[in-house]
């Protein structure tokens, strides 16, 4: 099973800081040890340099080195006078159990020192005299050693040599050091701790609005579209919690819309159906004569079943995208004057003046398919035939406005609400009260309509006529668009 994002929150979190807090520890350890090193070897060059003023001092009174041959313990003397006083003598060394002065110095030279001795001050400090031959102090290699002149009367008389300490090992420098470490590490620990101690509450509270959203997430996966989420604050949760419903309410007007399709594919199916089946068995009951009238009845019929299912069928293919246009370049205005003239007739027929306003500004050249495009006009066409009351009117216009050619179809009453004209377009959309299936629409072809303009790379929008209809106005570009 794998570990709940909290807790990988958590522990990246906590190795984050631990890390930190790691390094810093093992960085202070080392500065310590370091730094205390360095203080106490500053504090030996500030002795180093007190020895070397009492030298110079030395050499003066005694006119040279040779005192320091003839008395052994006069070396250890100089060395001690340079012992920081703080109200009284200082110890010195040799003056512990009776032992007289000199006597821990005389130990060092003649012996191998052991490593607490060798460390000390006096065990690292030596005197050589003008021609570098020892004179005082432990056996030491010399190139392991910082000399400094002595010199009187502008004159080098000896050299001071001091080899730097390269650890520590008196005891209570060692305490101190070893006490600071442990605090150290005490507060590395408890930094630890409470690190711990934020690092849960603040991964559970950056988790909660994921754990909500995943929980949304499944109810919406259960079909559960009006599912919404808190959007929170302006950043990456907030923008995924917008987005999140910004896709729920997309699902849900999909599932409505799925659903009403649905519905009204039955129903306008079922109406057609309907009225065969009746016809049908009253012609087996004996009640209707299987004569032309019925027949002419039941062709009526059959012919609006087949260009229900022809248009449905249209639809489905460009909504997969498999509907086909041929384009080729073609002339508009040639097109719009053949289905004008085709459609001439039945407008005579049902009383309804055919107006044309077409542009004599020469050729509308365009690259379309000329099969849709005539499918395009046909359709507007036999939808204000349909929808235009008799001794009406509907004009059609045709202008070149820059790049593009528009094509205006504006008939006279019945209109269609200003609310309405929205959603003229969409699938299946009537408006019952006076474009009504009586009159033998589906409400599919506005929105092939709009789906053969959309395919040309043009406009199509549905607006109030003048004479109280409806305006179509398309607008198809004239140059050659190659899709």
């Amino acid at each position: 099973m794998k570990a709940k994002i909290k807790y990988r929150l958590f522990f990246a979190m906590l190795a984050a800081t631990g890390a930190v807090v790691i390094c810093m520890f093992v960085i202070m350890q080392w500065s310590i040890g370091r730094g205390f090193l360095s203080y106490v070897n500053t504090m030996e060059r500030d002795r180093f340099e007190r020895l070397e003023q009492v030298l110079e001092q030395a050499y003066q009174v005694n006119g040279g080195w040779q005192f320091l041959r003839d008395d052994p313990s006069a070396w250890p003397r100089l060395v001690d006078a340079t012992l920081p006083r703080e109200g009284g003598e200082p110890e010195r060394m040799g003056r512990r159990h009776g032992r007289p002065p000199g006597a821990d110095f005389a130990d060092m030279t003649s012996q191998k020192l052991p490593p607490r001795l060798g460390n000390r001050f006096e065990s690292r400090v030596m005197l050589l005299d003008a021609d570098r031959r020892q004179i005082a102090g432990p056996p030491v290699k010399q190139d392991q050693v910082e000399f400094k002149k002595i010199s009187t009367n502008g004159r080098t008389v000896g050299y001071l040599g001091l080899r730097p300490r390269q650890r520590l090992t008196d005891t209570h420098q060692l305490l101190f050091v070893k006490k600071q470490k442990l605090a150290l590490g005490m507060v590395a620990a408890v930094m630890l701790l409470i690190s711990a101690a934020i690092s849960l509450p603040l991964a559970n509270r950056l988790v909660l609005p994921i754990r909500r959203l995943a929980a949304s997430m499944h109810r919406l996966a259960s079909g559960e579209f009006q599912t919404r989420v808190d959007v929170g604050p302006e950043d990456e949760l907030g923008q995924l919690a917008r987005d999140f419903n910004t896709l729920a309410l997309s699902l849900e007007n999909n599932e409505r819309a799925r659903r009403r399709w649905v519905a009204d594919i039955s129903h306008e199916l079922r109406t057609p159906l309907s009225i065969l089946r009746g016809e049908i068995e009253a012609i087996q009951d004996g009640v209707r004569q299987a004569g032309p009238d019925s027949m002419r009845s039941l062709h009526g019929e059959v012919m609006h079943l087949s260009r229900l299912v022809e248009d449905l069928y249209q639809i489905s293919l460009y909504d997969v995208g498999a509907l086909k246009y041929r384009k080729e370049s073609v002339d508009l205005k040639e097109l719009l004057e053949d289905a004008l003239e085709s459609f001439a007739g039945e407008f005579r027929q049902k009383g309804i003046e055919l107006a044309a306003q077409l542009s004599e500004a020469g050729r509308f050249g365009a690259f379309a398919d000329p099969d849709r495009l005539n499918q395009l006009f046909s359709n507007l066409l036999d939808n204000s035939l349909k929808y235009t009351d008799a001794g009406g009117e509907l004009s059609v216009g045709l202008e070149r406005r820059g790049p593009v050619a528009v094509i205006e179809f504006a008939d006279t009453a019945p209109g269609v609400a200003p609310e309405d004209l929205d959603h003229i377009f969409d699938r299946l959309f009537r408006v019952e009260s006076s474009r009504n299936r009586a009159l033998g629409g589906a409400g599919l072809g506005l929105a092939i309509c709009k789906n053969i303009v959309e395919a040309h790379e043009g406009a199509i929008a549905a607006l109030p006529a003048p004479k109280g209809g409806v305006l179509i106005r398309i607008e198809l570009p004239l140059t050659g668009s190659r899709t």
